[in-house]
């Protein structure tokens, strides 16, 4: 190993243990203390309960658990929104679970827990997937109602999500382990079954001490909406469980039993392990971001036995496009290269930026995949398409519209790993979450800007300081490189993954080593959605 690559393993691996430092505390919640609260109250966690359903020693995907990061620091803060979102496996069967965090100002819902709730509902309805709630909750954070109560996207969109998905056959269960207040009282009764634990599960439109103001009513909150109300009286819930452990038992019992539906036919065939040392990726990423590296080092450790068959392999060579599989899936790969490259012209190309010819490669690979069903896997590190008279009166707009086209339009499902620079329109067509990619993850490398920090900042010096000298003011060096650094260092921090994770702009920050099993994972996932609409690109300027 050389010297450059022990240092960009160095940097990596620092990066990956500073995210592996800030999971740990999210995963916390709320803090030990009031976890051991739930405990006295003979409750599990969030994460415990999830632990406890899911099959012994099977995988899992952790959804957004950097949602609300550094986010409501004057509301004390959100750790994973609130809710923990996992997909994993209840006897057997590939389910996506939703747990609120009671540790969590009480499992009450911030915006970014509306979002957050939303994407997993997204996630089970385009995949099929049966979606369990594991519901304790305080309801809407009133702090914060007016962003997550009336909008398109806030709390109102679960229930029609339910209705919807009850609508699509998807199945959905729910277990109501402590609070279900307000407008979440219609979750239980909107899920195809619904279990309450006896004394400390409650259901109802308004608690015993709303109840008293509004119609003078003196009643407790067991005998308004607990365990026995809804399961003898009310018949809102269809189980009464004695406790946590009873509930997930019984879910488990349930699952067990689900028939199976048809499947979308992604092809498959025995894993096997990449030919090339996977760990090799943690030195092979550079540790700044000017400096060069061959992308197919990378496609050759996450792809079984390293083959790759390139397509077009002497043709728009800024983007990688080719078959292969991932733990046994087929998968069509379109990859940034992000070293220089010489064009069939001999002109030399960027690495990390999208020319014509690249564009239109890509665009065309992209409709070869959905005609045979293959789903499609993108690579993104780019810093945005080449631009400059040459690449304008080439149609560069074009091509890259091309491009944007047959990827929007795709009928197999899509999934997105960053693992640098996703920049401006690169974003756009390389799938970024704008796209509906099943998946879209980031490693601790990717940024998600309209521009680098650096670019960004003389732009916006630039009009700074023309309107400074408008109004006659004297712009000093010192002054000018005062306002670029500021201007920096306030947009390199909203480029970091955390800042897009937090916000889901991707589902999770992982460790580049655990991007086989996500995109298995989530072929996987897909595969319990068939297609039934084919594929139509529209109108493609040619």
């Amino acid at each position: 190993m050389d010297i450059e690559f022990n240092r960009n393993e160095d940097v990596m691996k620092q990066l990956i243990s500073g995210m592996e430092r800030k999971l740990e505390k999210i995963y916390l919640g709320g803090g030990q203390t009031r976890i051991d609260k739930l405990h006295e109250q003979g409750k599990m966690s969030a994460r415990e309960r999830i632990a406890y359903l899911i099959d012994k020693d099977s995988e899992t995907l952790e959804i957004a658990a950097f949602a609300g990061e550094d986010m409501y620091k004057e509301h004390g803060g959100c750790p994973a929104g609130g809710v923990v979102i996992v997909i994993g496996y209840v006897s057997g069967r590939q389910c996506i679970i939703v747990a609120n965090d009671a540790t969590v100002k009480a499992g009450a819902w911030f915006p970014i827990t509306g979002k957050k709730n939303l994407r997993a509902q997204e996630i089970a309805m385009e995949n099929r997937l049966p979606i369990i709630y594991l519901v304790d909750s305080a309801g809407v954070y009133l702090p914060l109602q007016d962003e997550i109560f009336p909008d398109k996207e806030h709390f109102g969109r679960i229930f029609r999500n339910n209705a919807v998905m009850s609508s699509m056959g998807i199945l959905q269960i729910s277990a109501v382990m402590g609070s279900c207040v307000a407008g979440g009282a219609y979750l239980p009764i909107m899920s195809d079954e619904a279990m309450i634990v006896d004394k400390t599960g409650s259901i109802f439109l308004a608690g015993s001490y709303l109840v008293k103001a509004a119609i003078g009513e003196n009643i407790d909150n067991e005998t308004l909406g607990g365990a026995t109300t809804h399961c003898e009286i009310s018949g809102v819930t269809d189980y009464k469980c004695k406790d946590d452990k009873d509930a997930l038992d019984r879910i488990r019992n349930i699952m067990s039993k689900v028939g199976h539906f048809d499947k979308a036919g992604f092809n498959r065939v025995e894993s096997k392990a990449p030919k090339k040392e996977p760990k090799d990726i943690l030195g092979i990423i550079p540790d700044t971001r000017d400096k060069q590296y061959e992308m197919m080092e990378i496609i050759d450790r996450l792809v079984d036995e390293s083959d790759f068959e390139e397509y077009k392999e002497g043709y728009g060579q800024s983007i990688l496009c080719g078959l292969a599989r991932v733990d046994g899936w087929a998968v069509g790969i379109v990859a940034n290269q992000r070293k220089v490259v010489k064009s069939k012209k001999g002109e030399m190309q960027f690495g990390g930026v999208i020319y014509s010819d690249s564009a239109d490669k890509a665009a065309r690979f992209i409709m070869n995949c959905n005609q045979k069903k293959i789903p499609l896997l993108f690579l993104q590190d780019a810093t945005g398409f080449m631009v400059g008279s040459r690449s304008e009166h080439g149609g560069i707009i074009k091509d890259g519209a091309k491009l944007v086209n047959a990827m929007a339009n795709s009928v197999v499902p899509k999934f997105t790993v960053i693992i640098g620079n996703s920049y401006g329109a690169a974003n756009y067509a390389m799938c970024g979450k704008a796209y509906d990619p099943r998946l879209i993850i980031g490693w601790p490398t990717a940024q998600v800007a309209v521009m680098g920090g650096a670019q960004a900042a003389k732009v916006l010096v630039q009009i700074e300081v023309a309107s400074l000298k408008a109004k006659g003011e004297v712009i000093t060096p010192e002054k000018e490189a005062e306002l670029y650094n500021k201007t920096k260092d306030r947009y390199d921090q909203q480029t970091t993954p955390y800042y897009a994770a937090s916000r889901i702009w991707l589902d999770a920050i992982i460790n580049p080593l655990d991007t086989r099993k996500w995109i298995s994972m989530g072929i996987e996932m897909a595969n319990n959605a068939p297609i039934t609409k084919p594929y139509n690109v529209g109108v493609i300027q040619t």
